[in-house]
């Protein structure tokens, strides 16, 4: 579709493949991703206006997600069906806690499956009802994830009308929690175990939409952050945090545990959209293919290896053509932006410690990298700031690793413990794409089979 094509009172969205292929956000979002592989990127990132940021304070994070949005959208949903997916998807705290003066805690984990996935997962869910509430033929979901976005993905997706989800996920690398909480549903969820890592479920994903064969025959989108309906509302709690913030007179740090980038690239397109932020520090584990590149501009995906933030085990992040095109290419201007640094295990257990010790809080593997990021970054740039680090998952998820290090045993909400006594329901696959072709055409004859 070509840009003249599209009113100019909707959004916009290019691929980062090619600029001139332009749709709208209905289209990007029940496509997932371009046909030529990129991902899709608003033409024009609106500012929002300056009294936004002096009232923020006063706003409630629905609020935030609502004024966000339809400057966003424009008038792509009408206001009344934009504020009801916002109030149904995003009904859960997001909650600012103080380490200490300086440092504070965002917790992300408050939705149904205990990690920031839930935003992404809810609010796309929200958006595929409302554009496909009038489609003939189902719609199947494909998600690889490395741990928390299958969970997320299922429980927003589960009983959607009109709604497929097909799950991917390294066989033998997610935590049992993690993998609990997505084999355990039934209907429209279906959790495919690949018998391989982050990377290749990543790569079939890619390799089936870009089957000519297999399109035909029924209708795919991604859940993933390479959907652009998973990427906004990853933006909105970067607003509220600072909006909870006593003293906004201090730059404000975000330190952000990064693996497929998504979640940092929310934070970049918040500050796109006038937040006021000092620096992003994109914290990694030894997955360390976004650090090598701020330090020598060259980006080198590679097999990924299994760590204790398992969810940020990735070898070669989609979200990095977003960040890229975000900044044109400009390596100076992504590293005047971005800090990153990367962490082993041993340095993740040091610092879930470390945080418990010095203040009392019990952090979780993922937060745990974010924290040792930021003590590196304010060594290496002492002053005065807020910094703010995500935590993006419960500690309850990772309870062996946690426990060992704090040497207590942590509280297991009950929505968790509930997944924990049901019957695992999955489907062996390996990586080769032959092998998930003949499983997609199966499945495509037969609608009833999820």
């Amino acid at each position: 579709m070509k840009l003249n094509n599209i009113q100019n009172h909707i959004m916009q969205l290019y691929s980062t493949n090619n600029k001139s292929s332009i749709v709208s956000f209905r289209e990007a979002v029940i496509k997932g991703i371009p046909d030529d592989g990129g991902l899709y990127l608003p033409i024009n990132i609106p500012k929002l206006p300056e009294s936004f940021f002096k009232e923020i304070g006063s706003y409630s994070f629905q609020n935030i997600a609502y004024i966000a949005a339809k400057e966003l959208l424009k008038d792509e949903i009408p206001d009344n069906d934009l504020n009801n997916i916002i109030s149904e998807s995003l009904n859960f705290p997001v909650l600012l806690v103080r380490l200490n003066c300086e440092i504070s805690i965002l917790e992300l984990f408050h939705g149904p499956t205990l990690a920031f996935k839930d935003f992404g997962a809810r609010f796309m869910a929200g958006m595929f009802a409302y554009f496909t509430k009038d489609e003939d033929d189902d719609i199947v979901i494909l998600v690889a994830t490395s741990g928390d976005t299958g969970s997320a993905v299922a429980n927003g997706f589960y009983n959607v009308e009109g709604i497929k989800v097909v799950l991917l996920y390294p066989s033998g690398k997610v935590s049992h929690i993690q993998e609990q909480q997505m084999t355990t549903l039934d209907k429209n969820i279906t959790a495919l175990e690949i018998e391989g890592t982050f990377d290749d479920c990543q790569k079939l994903v890619k390799q089936a939409f870009a089957d000519k064969d297999i399109c035909k025959v029924r209708k795919f989108s991604s859940a993933n952050s390479i959907n652009i309906a998973r990427l906004l509302p990853q933006s909105f709690y970067y607003h509220y945090a600072y909006a909870q913030l006593k003293d906004k007179s201090k730059p404000v740090i975000f330190s952000v545990p990064s693996g497929n980038l998504g979640n940092l690239t929310g934070g970049l397109l918040a500050h796109e959209m006038g937040l006021p932020v000092h620096k992003f520090i994109a914290a990694v584990n030894a997955n360390d293919i976004f650090p090598n590149y701020i330090h020598s501009g060259q980006f080198s995906p590679k097999p990924s290896v299994q760590t204790l933030s398992n969810a940020m085990d990735v070898g070669n992040p989609s979200n990095f053509s977003r960040i890229e095109s975000l900044y044109s290419n400009n390596l100076e201007k992504i590293k005047n932006i971005i800090f990153s640094k990367s962490y082993s295990d041993q340095e993740t257990e040091k610092s879930i410690k470390e945080v418990y010790t010095d203040y009392n809080y019990v952090i979780d593997p993922h937060g745990a990298v974010g924290y040792a990021a930021l003590k590196d970054y304010l060594k290496r740039n002492p002053g005065s700031y807020n910094s703010i680090i995500l935590e993006t998952a419960h500690p309850a998820k990772f309870k062996d690793t946690v426990e060992k290090m704090i040497d207590k045993e942590t509280d297991t909400p009950e929505r968790l413990a509930q997944c924990l006594g049901k019957e695992k329901r999955s489907i062996k696959l390996s990586a080769n794409f032959d092998d998930f072709k003949s499983f997609l055409a199966t499945f495509a004859v037969n609608k009833n089979k999820i």
